[in-house]
């Protein structure tokens, strides 16, 4: 059994990340080995979680994944934890849109049978807190809100205020924090700024925030809530379960990271292990070539817009993508990498494997999606069905190619990226956990493919 809390909040803004941070941190300077996770498919948060914790930040999204593997994947992440301590998204019950609770922040507390505390902006009440408080409590039987943090509290008489409002509501207050600017992270067109590209501001506003949270929140009060949580019953997520045998040979695979491709479930790394393959990382803005013997490659998503010039400036590396891709080895791009292969990208020049522009857009496309796999790839089988994210502020001209990746079938209809050879590019982001046979067939893929090593 783990201790457990769900960071929750009446809205987004309210302070969650702030708060969640610091507690994984604070938490950790005392020697508990804290897990983190993230409702959700958001991949930036997750990278100030794993700064905290020294451990991989992990996202639980019920509609990514199903409600099932909620409790599994949880338990995979946290088996030898002290504490675990769970970010919610958006709102408490907030979730994908005209589904009811399905990918709430209430659905995973329930799902995990975990406390919930409630983040709560209170700069702009004081007795109404009581009233935002109890309704939040309220509003789902099953949901146990067992304390409130106030945030962004201005005096010692406004905590006094909020103190006695919140007197005879049932939920304890856990915590009152200060406005302080040197907790805050800036941001920028997608949400924050990803710890990989200011590591060393970040670092000093993780430290900030456990600073303040020690200082404001009574953490044993908390961790004694978080132990409050009964068993759970889930069998832990093993990335080797519903994989297809390999044997022989291990494949190369370069999978991209580094500042420009952040985005990445560490799941997708640890099933392709467990498929056959050898992973092996690679940074798009430094190395100028593919790992030697590189079978496949996974170009994730990120920020390709903000290095552009100097993802462009790499020339010998476009050309060894190049070289892989129209050699009709297994390459795997999401949004990021769907634009990394464009011919460019605001008008600067990319790999040119797919016939495509790419340029910013002031309009932003962020959403769930259900889609079929419209052709067979390295990835899918014809007729696959995938749930899975758009989140993006660029436009792809055109949007999809001769061979379309994906046929969205909700919330609209329409067909979308490219499946090129080898190449399954799209703006879509999946969750592989949902389908473990995304990755066997990928390494099958590579490892059939004795002509394409690099």
């Amino acid at each position: 059994m783990v201790a457990r809390l769900v960071i929750a909040a009446p809205s987004s803004g309210a302070g969650k990340t702030t708060v969640a941070t610091g507690l994984m941190a604070a938490f950790a300077d005392r020697g508990l080995a804290v897990s983190p996770h993230k409702v959700g498919p958001d991949y930036i948060d997750p990278g100030y979680h794993a700064l905290a914790t020294g451990r991989p930040g992990r996202n639980l999204d019920a509609y990514l994944c199903g409600p099932e593997l909620v409790g599994p994947l949880f338990a995979h992440a946290a088996g030898g934890c002290g504490l675990a301590v769970v970010e919610g998204v958006m709102g408490l019950y907030d979730g994908a849109a005209g589904q009811g609770e399905l990918a709430s922040t209430a659905q995973v507390a329930k799902l995990l049978r975990a406390p919930v505390v409630l983040v709560v902006d209170a700069s702009s009440q004081s007795r109404s807190v009581a009233a935002l408080v109890h309704g939040f409590a309220s509003w789902d039987p099953e949901v146990r809100i067992g304390g409130v943090i106030l945030n962004k509290v201005a005096t010692d008489r406004h905590e006094h205020l909020l103190r006695e409002a919140l007197g005879g509501s049932g939920v304890p207050v856990l915590g009152v924090l200060r406005r302080a600017p040197a907790v805050e992270t800036p941001s920028r067109h997608l949400g924050l700024v990803p710890v990989a590209e200011r590591r060393a501001e970040a670092v000093e506003a993780v430290r900030a925030q456990a600073e303040q949270v020690r200082a404001g929140c009574d953490l044993d009060a908390l961790l004694a809530l978080a132990r409050s949580a009964p068993p759970l019953d889930a069998a832990p997520w093993r990335p080797e379960d519903g994989l297809a045998e390999g044997g022989g040979e291990r494949p190369v695979v370069a999978v991209a990271g580094g500042a420009a491709f952040t985005f990445s479930y560490a799941e997708h790394v640890e099933l392709l292990r467990a498929a056959g393959a050898q992973v092996v990382p690679l940074d798009p803005l430094h190395d100028e070539r593919l790992p030697e013997g590189t079978r496949g490659l996974v170009v994730g998503g990120g920020f390709p817009e903000v290095y552009a010039p100097e993802l462009s400036a790499n020339e010998p590396l476009r050309r060894d993508v190049a070289r892989l891709a129209l050699s009709g080895a297994p390459v795997a791009a999401e949004c990021a990498g769907l634009l990394y292969l464009s011919r460019s990208l605001d008008g600067r020049p990319m790999c040119g494997v797919l016939d495509a522009e790419a340029r910013m857009s002031p309009r932003l496309t962020l959403g769930y999606r259900e889609a079929v796999a419209v052709a067979d790839s390295p990835l899918a089988a014809a007729g696959t069905r995938m749930r899975g994210h758009e989140f993006h502020r660029t436009v792809l001209e055109p949007g999809a190619g001769p061979v379309p990746a994906w046929g969205m079938v909700r919330p609209e209809r329409r067909v979308e990226g490219f499946v090129q050879g080898g190449v399954h590019a799209s703006y879509l982001h999946t969750h592989w956990a949902s389908r473990p046979g995304t990755a066997s067939r990928f390494v099958a893929a590579c490892r059939a493919g004795a002509g394409h090593r690099v």
